[in-house]
């Protein structure tokens, strides 16, 4: 239910999301720190991925960063604990969310606010992700950040690494500021939606016509062209 794909993995009307997704908003600790985010877009505007935010553990009792899930995003957001190749905390899991139900991924934690921002804008049919990531605290040795995002289209520019087409990675070096960029273009699904319908009522419209074109055919009165004939001959 939680798989991401980056063919299923897209930004409803013309709104702008801050995205606080790095829930990876995790406080920055001495120790060496793991953020890998991979999430998708897909073109019917819904989010989909996942999100590791771990550490080296201080002691054996130490749980690493814990995120709590907004209460309005229960159905859509699963975490779970997170241990591999000696990092321990958090492993995050959502599906189908809105562009405004990313935002409040933030909320998962507050204890690293204004340190990630990422904003998706659409105009049109054009879509930009623009983003800042601070790692000035971050110890250099030891810290592995990355962002990955697979588009619906397409990726047209972009400041990250290309893995594809549509698929974008940023590796974060700590101890900066780092800028996130893309722009893709794909159809606005509220567009693809209207033009959708116009054509299945352009549909309705002929076939009603068809209709009342073939009754009109039927209903005819076969006899009446002949006595119009019949009655205009002089005897």
């Amino acid at each position: 239910m939680f798989s991401v794909q980056p063919s299923i993995v897209s930004v409803r009307r013309r709104v702008v999301a801050v995205v606080g997704l790095l829930l990876l908003a995790v406080p920055l600790l001495t120790g060496c720190l793991r953020v890998q985010a991979t999430m998708g877009i897909s073109s019917d505007d819904r989010v989909s991925g996942q999100i590791v935010a771990a550490i080296i553990p201080a002691d054996e009792n130490d749980p690493g960063p814990e995120l709590t899930v907004p209460s309005a995003l229960a159905e859509k957001i699963r975490v779970e604990e997170y241990a591999q190749d000696g990092y321990v905390g958090s492993q995050v899991f959502f599906n189908d969310l809105t562009f405004g139900d990313v935002q409040q991924l933030a909320t998962m934690s507050d204890q690293s606010a204004g340190m990630f921002q990422l904003n998706l804008q659409r105009s049109g049919d054009l879509v930009a992700l623009n983003g800042r990531v601070d790692l000035e605290s971050a110890p250099t040795q030891g810290t592995d950040v990355q962002l990955t995002i697979a588009f619906p289209a397409r990726v047209a520019t972009t400041n990250g690494t290309r893995e594809s087409d549509s698929i974008v990675t940023w590796k974060l070096p700590a101890g900066e500021v780092s800028t996130v960029r893309a722009e893709v273009r794909y159809a606005d699904p509220n567009t693809r939606g209207f033009a959708g319908w116009a054509g299945i009522m352009a549909g309705a419209a002929f076939g009603v016509t068809l209709i009342i074109a073939g009754a009109a055919w039927f209903t005819r009165d076969p006899e009446a062209p002949r006595r119009s004939v019949t009655e205009g001959t002089p005897s």
